[in-house]
C-alpha cells in the first residue's frame, strides 16, 4: 500500500501542477501552455509571462507553505502527544500574523516581503514565549503540565492575538485594512520568485526537526516515563520543537497568511497507511500537505467565475468537514 501511494503521488501531483498552471482567471489552451513553457521566463509572450511570472512561483508557494504547515502539525502532534495538536491551537499563526500586520500597519509594505517577514518572525517567537512563560507558571507549582493544559495555553494566546491583530486593522486607514484583512484569509496571491528564497528557509526547520529530534519524538509518544527512562529531556525537546515550527509557520504567514487546518487534517490522513513515527510520516505528509494546498488553490480560483476566493476560506471547509468526520468516528 506504501509503494502503491508513494508511486501515485508523483503523477498525482503532476496533473495537480499542470491544472495549476493552466486554470485561473485566464485559462490557456494546450498550445498557449506549451508555447510558453518552451518559450522560458525571459520571453515577452502574454502565455509566457502568465506561466513563468505568475502561475509557477504561485505553484511552488502553494506545494511549499503545504508541506511546511502539514510538517509542524506532524511535529506539533508527536511533541504533545495530542492529535489535534496545530500550529493555530499554539498561538503560532496568531502570533505571526500579529507581527506581520503590526509591520504592514505601522510601516507599510514599502521595505518588502522580508520585513513583513521579521515581523511575523517576532510575533511567532513572542506567541511562543508567552506560552513557555504559562506553561512554566504551571510547573513552578509543582503541578505536572497536562498535554491539554497547554493546549489551552496556546488557544488562549491564539484568542490574545487574534485580538491584537482585529485592533491593528481597526487603526489602519481603509486601503491598508481591506488589503490586510484579505491577506488574514490567506492567498497565495501574492508569488513571486523573488520571495520564494523566504519560504524556502522556513522548510528547513522541519526537516531539520526530523533529522534531529525524530527519535526522541517517536520514544515521546511511547510515553513521558519511557523518554525519561531511554535519556530524552522531554521539556528541551518541546522548546527546540516549538521554536522550529514558530519560526516556519512565521515564514508561511509572511508571504500567505494564517491558513489553518492543513496541520491538523493531513498527519491523520498519513497515520493510518504509514504508521505514527515521526520518521516515517514527516515526508509524506509534507508531499500530502503541498498536495492539499495546491488543490485549495485551484478551487479558491475556479468555484466563482468571475473572482478568487481566500484559500484560507476553502481549507477551512474542507477541515471543518474532516473534522467533524473525525469527531464522529471517535
Amino acid at each position: 500500500m506504501k509503494r502503491v501511494l508513494g508511486i501515485s503521488a508523483l503523477p498525482a501531483l503532476s496533473v495537480l501542477a499542470f491544472l495549476e498552471v493552466t486554470l485561473g482567471s485566464a485559462s490557456l489552451p494546450w498550445h498557449s501552455l506549451q508555447a510558453g513553457l518552451l518559450a522560458g521566463p525571459a520571453s515577452h509572450d502574454i502565455a509566457a509571462r502568465i506561466i513563468w511570472s505568475l502561475r509557477m512561483p504561485r505553484l511552488v508557494l502553494a506545494f511549499l507553505t503545504g508541506a511546511i504547515l502539514a510538517g509542524a502539525g506532524a511535529l506539533l502532534q508527536a511533541v504533545t502527544r495530542n492529535p489535534l495538536a496545530d500550529p493555530f491551537l499554539f498561538g503560532l499563526s496568531s502570533g505571526s500574523a500579529t507581527g506581520a500586520v503590526a509591520i504592514i500597519v505601522l510601516l507599510g509594505d514599502v521595505f518588502g516581503v522580508w520585513t513583513i517577514a521579521f515581523g511575523a518572525v517576532g510575533g511567532a517567537f513572542l506567541a511562543t514565549s508567552a506560552l513557555l512563560l504559562l506553561v512554566s507558571f504551571r510547573s513552578r507549582s509543582g503541578a505536572r503540565v497536562s498535554t491539554e493544559r497547554m493546549l489551552l495555553s496556546g488557544l488562549a494566546i491564539s484568542f490574545v492575538f487574534s485580538t491584537l491583530t482585529n485592533l491593528l486593522i481597526f487603526w489602519g486607514d481603509r486601503n491598508t485594512a481591506q488589503s490586510v484583512l484579505f491577506w488574514t484569509m490567506g492567498s497565495f496571491s501574492a508569488a513571486r520568485w523573488s520571495a520564494l528564497p523566504l519560504v524556502v528557509l522556513g522548510l528547513l526547520p522541519v526537516i531539520f526537526g526530523k533529522w534531529a529530534f525524530g527519535a526522541d519524538l517517536d520514544a515521546l509518544m511511547a510515553g513521558e516515563e519511557t523518554a525519561a527512562s531511554l535519556g530524552v529531556q522531554t521539556r528541551k525537546l518541546r522548546l527546540c520543537v516549538l521554536g522550529l515550527c514558530a519560526f516556519s509557520c512565521a515564514t508561511t504567514v509572511a508571504l500567505c497568511g494564517p491558513i489553518g487546518f492543513v496541520g491538523l487534517i493531513v498527519p491523520h490522513l498519513i497515520r493510518p497507511i504509514w504508521g505514527r513515527s515521526v520518521r516515517n510520516i514527516l515526508i509524506p505528509a509534507m508531499v500530502a500537505g503541498g498536495m492539499l494546498t495546491i488543490l485549495s488553490d485551484l478551487l479558491s480560483r475556479c468555484l466563482l467565475p468571475s473572482q478568487e476566493l481566500p484559500v484560507g476560506i476553502v481549507i477551512s471547509a474542507i477541515g471543518a468537514c474532516f473534522l467533524m468526520g473525525l469527531l464522529t468516528r471517535r
